[in-house]
């Protein structure tokens, strides 16, 4: 984090290094030009050019990827302070008003370097503006500067002063602003980051249960299986015994089936392979079998059975699928649920609306936290928001939820149309698991 820093406060500072260069020459030909002060323009415009010069080849130098460390930025800001110092020399020393622009630099130097950087920095300043009353004031003879400035001039030094002061302010607070909100946002970026991990790490824990529950589970169903072959067999049993037996077997046979969908989604569809496939495919893919799709009214633009994108059908399938679901269960038996699916310039978007009773905000907060439902028990189990943003996350695309009160509720899908990101779900059938407040 403290090296990602480093790059963000030194690439602001290349760009305020440049605003100094601008305004450098600026003022020079200000001075020079507009207010007739006899300045040696030669040595002035080396100068800036030795600033631009060396701004130019850090940022050539900045482009390429490299561990930024602390003392790159004391470095430059410890030249800007000694080309600051021979500007100041060829332009009245300590009578310059614009001296006060050394505080720029010890400002900028607070915010982005430790405390003994810092010390340094201001150590090196004030060497430097002393050394300019050693040649102006205190030890003139041979190197006094410009006839024009002299200590009675009271007049254009105070108002030099109150132009420095706000041409300081300014940088200050431009920059210590934009590094602050550059700062501000890679910390948001981070955050995001850590979720999209704890997410992940819950998915991995989830398919670890999943695949030790169908191996736990194997061994005393089979058990049973085979129980109950044998008590179909035994000649003295009933026909409603017989017909038991082939009940439970039938059982047995479905929770089989069931253990081996858990472990094929816990572990199967991780490194899913890409496959194109038309929206209007997924769609159909996540209705087809899904008890009340009638109910679904589906809204589609031309485009979505003509353009075709890559994408693992399986689990975005499913989490298509979980959230429609979530959907029929919160509306009820005589509503509709409306999907509109759209092409965006970025992508996709999927947009599922219910007509249920909606979420209060301490719900919505809580909407995809694993295992959080307000269904009946037997209905849900809290994952199929959870497991649907996860597989859109790692897509490069997202899951937004908006509900209120009395006003159902909107689930908004999206991902992109290409260049998706590398794709290692751990998916689950879980679909109809959510809200029953809100289909969420």
């Amino acid at each position: 984090m403290v090296r990602e820093a480093h790059a963000i406060n030194l690439s602001w500072l290349l760009r305020l290094r440049w605003g100094a260069v601008v305004g450098q020459g600026g003022l020079i030909l200000f001075a020079r030009l507009g207010m007739g002060m006899p300045l040696p323009l030669g040595p002035l415009f080396a100068t800036v050019a030795v600033a631009a010069a060396s701004n130019a080849a850090l940022g050539f130098w900045a482009r390429r990827p490299r561990e930024i460390r602390e003392w790159v930025l004391w470095a430059v800001m410890a030249l800007d302070v000694a080309l600051l110092t021979v500007l100041l020399d060829f332009s009245g020393g300590p009578f310059n008003p614009f001296s006060t622009l050394y505080l720029v630099h010890i400002a900028l130097a607070a915010v982005v370097l430790r405390a003994r950087w810092t010390w340094a920095l201001v150590t090196l300043a004030a060497a430097c503006f002393g050394a300019l009353f050693v040649r102006h004031l205190w030890a003139p003879a041979g190197a006094a500067g410009p006839a024009h400035h002299h200590i009675d001039d009271v007049r254009l030094h105070l108002e030099g002063m109150w132009l420095a002061f706000g041409l300081a302010a300014v940088f200050i607070v431009y920059f210590v602003q934009r590094v602050t909100r550059a700062l501000a946002e890679r910390e948001a970026e981070l955050v995001a980051a850590r979720a999209v991990t704890a997410r992940n790490e819950k998915l991995a824990a989830l398919a670890t249960l999943a695949a030790g529950a169908a191996h736990e589970l194997s061994t005393p169903l089979s058990t049973i299986a085979v129980v109950a072959r044998e008590l179909e067999r035994r000649a003295e049993l009933s026909a409603a015994g017989r017909e038991d037996a082939q009940l439970i077997r039938q059982q047995v046979a479905r929770c089989h089936d069931i253990l081996a969908q858990m472990a094929a989604d816990a572990g199967a569809s991780r490194g899913e392979a890409f496959v194109a496939v038309t929206p209007s495919a997924l769609l159909e893919g996540a209705l087809e079998g899904l008890r009340g799709s009638e109910r679904v009214r589906v809204e589609a633009e031309g485009r979505c059975r003509e353009e075709t994108v890559s994408v693992p059908v399986r689990a975005l399938t499913h989490a298509i699928r979980g959230v429609v679901k979530n959907a029929l269960q919160a509306s009820a038996k005589e509503q509709q649920v409306r999907l509109a699916l759209a092409r965006e310039a970025t992508g996709w978007r999927l947009s599922v609306e219910d007509a249920g009773a909606g979420m209060p905000a301490e719900v919505l907060a809580r909407a995809g936290e694993p295992f959080f439902t307000t269904k009946p028990p037997g209905e849900g189990m809290g994952l199929g928001l959870f497991l649907a943003r996860a597989v859109l996350d790692q897509l490069g695309g997202r899951l937004e939820l908006r509900s209120a009160p009395g006003q159902g509720t909107r689930v908004e899908m999206t991902w992109p149309a290409e260049g998706l990101r590398q794709f290692a779900p751990l998916s689950s059938e879980a679909g109809g698991a959510s809200l029953r407040t809100s289909g969420a």
